[in-house]
């Protein structure tokens, strides 16, 4: 995701970088020697770059980023000056991931950060991070903020399981195909989408999925920060009327569930066969709960009752 432009937030006074908070004594140590770091950055207000981040910034040997230039004028912003920046990205990360190893073989202390929230989610890193691993380099992350669970969180939607599909195919025919593939998935999905694309994705969300519910999170933590919603049709006619400007995160409500049927004859045999293979009545109740759907409480009072309940009898 693209951060905001530097300078958009004030990080103190006068321009001058706040005082660092003291550190607790289980972190006087970092950055340490041989170690990678992911460093998670601000989206959009500055003052979200945590002093723990901040320190390990101002002491590692080598920082390595998406373009030197965006991170070169985010560092200045707090003061961090003379760290040596190595661009890595999508299109050199082949090249580069040998020479971080190396520089981590030789005892240098090496972090990663991407244009804006945490590296490797939608941005360079996942795969250094599994290299670093192979070659017994220790892996720390310095947690920070990241677009998807901050729009997650926000949204109003379930939040206790979701699935990050990152960016959908730019192309029309392969969204729509990839779409239709996450046409069962009850969990909330998030996407992330940039907004020349966002009205056709919208488009397609509609078409494809139906009109769920969805909010559309844009300039996250920004001054203009934005959230649209509470539906697929009601995002796309606001967008279509107002073209959305800065990068966007969408959450999508799961598929709905679909209603069970309940046949206690069949489900009633069911759970004496696995009563017969030595289960007790509460595993078997559990299984079946797996299997079917049904409610595990409603299958454990089928096995108890003498006439068949139905699923709301049994609660």
């Amino acid at each position: 995701m693209a951060m905001p432009e530097p300078g958009q937030e004030p990080v103190a006074p006068s321009g001058q970088a706040p005082a660092a908070a003291a550190e607790p004594a289980a972190l006087a140590g970092e950055p340490t020697a041989g170690v990678l770091y992911l460093v998670g950055t601000p989206i959009g207000n500055l003052h979200d770059l945590s002093p723990r981040a901040r320190r390990v910034l101002e002491g590692v040997d080598r920082i390595a980023c998406e373009d030197t230039r965006h991170s070169g004028l985010l560092l200045s912003r707090f003061g961090i000056r003379g760290r040596q920046l190595l661009s890595f990205h999508a299109h050199n990360e082949t090249a580069r991931i040998p020479q971080l190893l190396a520089a981590l073989a030789a005892g240098e202390t090496v972090a990663v950060v991407s244009d804006a929230g945490l590296p490797g989610i939608s941005d360079p890193g996942e795969r250094l991070v599994a290299a670093a691993w192979a070659a017994g380099h220790p892996v720390v992350c310095v947690p920070g903020p990241c677009a998807l669970t901050t729009a997650l969180v926000s949204s109003g939607l379930p939040t206790g399981r979701f699935c990050f599909e990152g960016f959908l195919p730019s192309r029309p025919a392969a969204r729509r195909q990839r779409l239709a593939l996450l046409a069962a998935e009850d969990r909330t999905l998030v996407f992330y989408e940039s907004p020349h694309r966002l009205v056709a994705l919208l488009e397609d969300l509609l078409a494809v999925l139906g009109d769920r519910p969805l909010m559309v999170a844009r300039e996250l933590t920004k001054r203009h920060e934005q959230q649209v919603g509470p539906t697929v049709s009601a995002a796309l006619l606001h967008f279509q009327a107002k073209p959305p400007q800065g990068e966007c995160t969408v959450v999508l409500g799961g598929t709905p569930p679909v209603a069970l049927s309940w046949d206690g004859s069949a489900l009633r045999r069911e759970l004496a066969g696995l009563v017969a293979e030595g289960l007790s009545k509460r595993e078997a109740a559990r299984i079946l709960a797996e299997r079917s759907g049904h409610s595990r409480r409603a299958l454990y009072g089928l096995l108890h009752s003498p006439t068949e309940l139905q699923p709301e009898e049994a609660r």
